[in-house]
């Protein structure tokens, strides 16, 4: 793994760089066209061959994947929306009605039975509300909204601020919230228009920070004195625990795609880049740099990091990462360059370590797609 030492990050362009979240939830960026020309035309290029797959790969009633109710056919149809189609778009327009028949009375957009309400009513939200140009789907975003705030581990589940779940979000039906879930959520509801100062942002922020291995005031649990290398782990709920394991002390493993799930989840919540907990994050980034696996996890969950890191670090709004010799890393050439070399014959991409279903070519070209999404210059 390719690591930097003592890493800092600086804003190239600064002059000519929005800093305002869009209503996509992504900073907006604009950097010199001649430096930005030859990212965007090969981000056209990769986006265009995963865009033929899915439309090869869909199924007659608008579905990939079906097995996973709305998920994956929402998150394929919401990577195509960010790469310039439009709601209308035949292959969009059908997975979009597959979609919408998973609307609930609850407001959820989930399929009968699912555990991962969550997740599958986030998705569901990042497609519509990319499509909802018109307003066509404010009704069932509303009630996917109101949903998501339900599901929130709050005073209703008899859990107020000193618990370490307060303020999580599970799946929506398992026994303890995550970061995981907690990001898609964070990202959802500022999709929708939350405000970082809202309650629920807030409550929401409470239970992130107590996910990183950082001390401070927004952390007291025990952890972080094992571990103090400012990097986000899965979930301090029901005891802690890690998916990149335990050190022998006890102590929580750090790694990459909760590291910058945890980071933009501060920035949704109004964290800005002087707070410690930014910060510490920025600082573990810098030693972890690396697009050629998932950091602490190896191959696994390697597509989820890669869109992850593109959307954190287009949130945070940096344009070119400097080590401490000076040299300069373009994090949206290295992605582009990265996912070019990973694209399959066909125009998908898939990974040999199928661990949370990244065997399925349908959802990690689904991923790269909103990666590409957020290589491309400000729209």
């Amino acid at each position: 793994m390719r690591r930097l030492r003592c890493f800092s990050f600086r804003v190239i362009a600064i002059a000519t760089m929005g800093a305002v979240i869009s209503a996509h939830g992504v900073a907006p960026s604009q950097a010199a066209g001649a430096a930005a020309a030859p990212v965007d035309a090969s981000v056209g290029k990769l986006a265009d061959r995963g865009i033929e797959f899915l439309r090869g790969s869909q199924q007659a009633d608008g579905s990939w994947s079906p097995q996973t109710g709305p998920a994956v056919t929402a998150l394929a149809a919401a990577g195509i929306l960010h790469n310039g189609r439009s709601a209308d778009d035949p292959t969009v327009a059908k997975a979009l009605a597959y979609v919408e028949k998973f609307v609930q009375p609850d407001g959820g957009i989930y399929a009968a039975g699912s555990t991962h309400r969550n997740y599958e009513t986030c998705l569901s939200i990042m497609a519509m509300a990319a499509a909802n140009a018109d307003g066509r789907y404010d009704k069932q975003l509303a009630g996917a909204k109101q949903f998501l705030k339900d599901l929130q581990w709050d005073d209703g589940e008899g859990h107020d601020p000193s618990s370490d779940s307060y303020g999580g979000f599970g799946y929506g039906s398992h026994k303890r919230p995550d970061l995981s879930n907690t990001a898609f959520a964070a990202e959802a509801l500022t999709t929708l228009g939350a405000e970082a100062d809202e309650e629920t942002m807030q409550r929401l922020l409470a239970f992130v920070s107590k996910c990183q291995n950082l001390e401070s005031e927004h952390n007291q649990t025990k952890f972080p004195a094992l571990n103090p290398d400012g990097g986000f782990y899965y979930t301090i709920a029901a005891g802690g625990s890690s998916q990149a394991g335990e050190l022998p002390n006890g102590g929580l493993r750090s790694y990459g795609s909760m590291t910058y799930a945890g980071l933009k989840s501060m920035i949704y919540a109004g964290v800005d880049r002087d707070d410690q907990r930014v910060k510490a994050a920025i600082d573990w980034i810098g030693k972890n740099y690396t697009l050629d696996e998932n950091p602490g996890m190896g191959p696994q969950g390697h597509f989820y990091y890669l869109q992850t890191f593109a959307k954190a670090l287009a949130t945070l709004g940096e344009e070119k990462l400097v080590d401490d010799a000076g040299v300069e890393h373009d994090w949206r050439a290295d992605l582009v360059a990265k996912l070019a070399e990973m694209q399959r014959d066909d125009g998908s991409w898939l990974n040999p370590a199928d661990r949370w279903l990244e065997g399925d070519p349908n959802l990690v070209t689904g991923y790269v797609l909103l990666a590409l999404g957020n290589c491309r210059d400000a729209q």
